[in-house]
């Protein structure tokens, strides 16, 4: 609509005043006002110079003559307000009802290829709270980004490899006494941070001990025998240990099991995984090919770095003195190793905010090495989550772990439904599929709908309600629909054309028009914040309309049938628009 609008204010105005008008501002129409959509007129007096009511005015006189779709406007100050009339909402939404894929754009050939990294976790803990909002992020990005017509891969690197994972390690081959996942009946992911937590515990005594035999925290810090033992572990383990690689790998592989199960509860899936022990070494040729490009620059004693003053940073080291590589070089080399493998045209990188700094830097690396893709680096950076009661940590073992967390969402949900006593007629197993749907729904949506850099204060209670802007309100709605749908006994499958639309259907079906917008903004801010509210949105209007005009109970056959297309519309797109979140709608509530 707005593009056939666009292209006739454009004439009107070359008509009216000989101007060539750039572009125009739409906004949606304020509640107080009569009107489908606004056209803001104070942009335009740059080229016109006019009062804006009495061009507003000649704008509006020359659509309702020229433009089939306008019936009739008014001015308000600077804000031309367009009633747009039923025929034209009639036909856009014949186009919409019967497409289960709305909005969404299906990608070709040519679309741009882009790669999204989320989760990278570390292999000597389980995945705790800061890692869900991670996963929910980065998963939800990507499909976002394939509905709007772009080919998505999802990947994590998996951090497995250093002296963290060696302190695991070192702690169960001293305390573990051979006990595995199958033994305690624990995920491995649990057992392998429980000795994690272990090895913190036993450092500090030791820690403690030396600082009372006369040393300085300092000096104990570094001198406790633990670590000792752990860095040389991990020397071992470089230089190709066998006995220490096979304990690594078979700890390792404890914790990937734990973390499928982690991944599959929480809905989210990779189509490759990068470790750390494969790319550690790569990026240290391409510093060699930056030395001779000039981009990197060595110091006395050996060491490569870049200079990046003029572009307002500091100089950041790409390789230390002995030759071994920092973060910032694997770094390089995976990015350039992913491009090899996917041939992508970007990547998209959904790691938390304390890491702004490094991803400036990398992506400036990057573009001053040559590399075109560069140019298409995000960092999707986020805020921390805080509950109630504090921040978390893991060395302490006070961690807000991901599996009890979710645990814990499908409790409360069970609670409030029972509480609201409507479940007459369920199985058990009907009970607690449902738990977890309305459970992990409310846990995601309470994520997802804040702007990614914010940072949260999740509410386990709060993000259940059944009212408000919460996962369990719209999916209520939705499984309301679907109690509509199933009473709805007779065809309602034929097109309406001649029909007078009221002021609530008409609400509802302004709000369905602009999903395929929403998707494309969403991609392009990397914000599924913006679908979450969207549906909210949605919600809003569609209540107003179900509570104001009656769908099944009116006389009227067309009535009838109109409004129950209207209804599964909005409840498909419900579903589309929270399939993109990850989320699952309930049929019945």
């Amino acid at each position: 609509m707005q593009a056939l609008l666009e292209q006739h204010i454009k004439e009107a105005l070359n008509s009216l005043h000989q101007v060539n008008l750039e572009n125009v501002e739409f906004q949606a129409t304020r509640k107080e006002f009569e009107g489908d959509v606004t056209v803001v007129i104070f942009p335009m007096l740059r080229q016109v110079k006019t009062n804006p009511v009495a061009l507003g005015e000649a704008i509006g006189s020359y659509l309702v003559e020229n433009v089939d779709v306008v019936e009739r406007f008014n001015v308000v100050k600077g804000f031309l307000n367009l009633v747009i009339n039923d025929t034209f909402f009639l036909q856009q939404f014949k186009e919409i009802k019967d497409d289960a894929h709305f909005g969404f754009v299906k990608s070709t050939e040519e679309s741009p290829s882009i790669m999204v990294e989320y989760s990278s976790p570390n292999t000597n803990k389980p995945l705790h709270l800061g890692h869900v909002r991670n996963n929910l992020l980065g998963y939800a990005v990507a499909e976002i980004l394939k509905a709007a017509g772009n080919t998505v891969f999802k990947t994590q690197i998996i951090n497995d490899r250093g002296i963290h994972i060696c302190k695991s390690m070192l702690a169960w081959q001293k305390y573990g006494n051979g006990e595995t996942p199958q033994t305690t009946g624990l995920k491995g992911d649990k057992l392998v941070g429980n000795y994690y937590v272990k090895f913190d515990q036993e450092y500090k005594a030791q820690v403690a001990e030396l600082q009372k035999h006369g040393k300085t925290e300092d000096d104990a810090k570094v001198e406790a025998p633990l670590l000792l033992e752990a860095k040389k572990m991990l020397l071992q383990w470089e230089a190709g240990d066998e006995e220490v690689v096979s304990l690594w790998k078979k700890m390792n592989q404890w914790v990937y099991d734990g973390f499928e199960i982690t991944y599959k509860n929480l809905g989210v899936d990779f189509d490759k995984n990068y470790y750390e022990s494969d790319t550690y070494l790569l990026g240290k040729e391409v510093v060699q090919e930056g030395l001779e490009k000039d981009v990197f620059f060595k110091k006395e004693d050996g060491s490569v770095w870049i200079d990046l003053t003029e572009e307002g940073l500091d100089e950041k080291i790409v390789l230390r003195s002995d030759g071994t590589a920092v973060y910032m070089t694997q770094d390089i080399g995976t990015a350039i190793q992913r491009v090899k493998d996917y041939a992508i045209n970007g990547l998209v990188y959904t790691v938390g905010n304390e890491q702004d700094y490094h991803f400036k830097v990398l992506f400036l690396i990057l573009k001053k090495l040559g590399y075109e893709w560069a140019n298409h680096l995000y960092h999707l950076s986020y805020g921390m989550v805080d509950l109630p009661s504090g921040k978390m940590k893991s060395r302490e073992g006070t961690v807000v772990d991901a599996d009890e967390l979710m645990q814990e969402m499908t409790k409360t949900a069970q609670t409030i439904s029972e509480d609201l006593g409507k479940l007459e007629g369920y199985t058990q197993d009907e009970k607690e599929e449902l738990y977890e749907t309305i459970g992990l729904g409310a846990l995601k949506y309470y994520i997802l709908k804040v702007d990614p850099r914010k940072r949260i204060l999740f509410n386990p209670e709060e993000s259940v309600d059944f009212q408000g802007n919460t996962g369990p309100f719209i999916q209520y709605t939705y499984a309301r629909i679907q109690s509509i749908l199933r009473k709805a006994n007779f065809d309602y499958g034929q097109d309406v054309v001649d029909y007078t639309l009221d002021p609530k259907e008409k609400e509802v079906m302004k709000q369905l028009q602009l999903f395929p917008e929403v998707i494309q903004q969403a991609a392009t801010q990397h914000s599924p914040a913006l679908i979450a509210n969207y549906t909210y949105d949605l919600v809003k209007e569609f209540n107003s309309f179900y509570q104001n005009v009656s769908i099944l109970g009116t006389d009227v056959e067309i009535e009838k049938v109109f409004r129950v297309q209207l209804a599964k519309t909005v409840a498909q797109t419900l579903k589309n628009a929270f399939g993109l979140l990850g989320i699952q709608v309930p049929e019945r509530m």
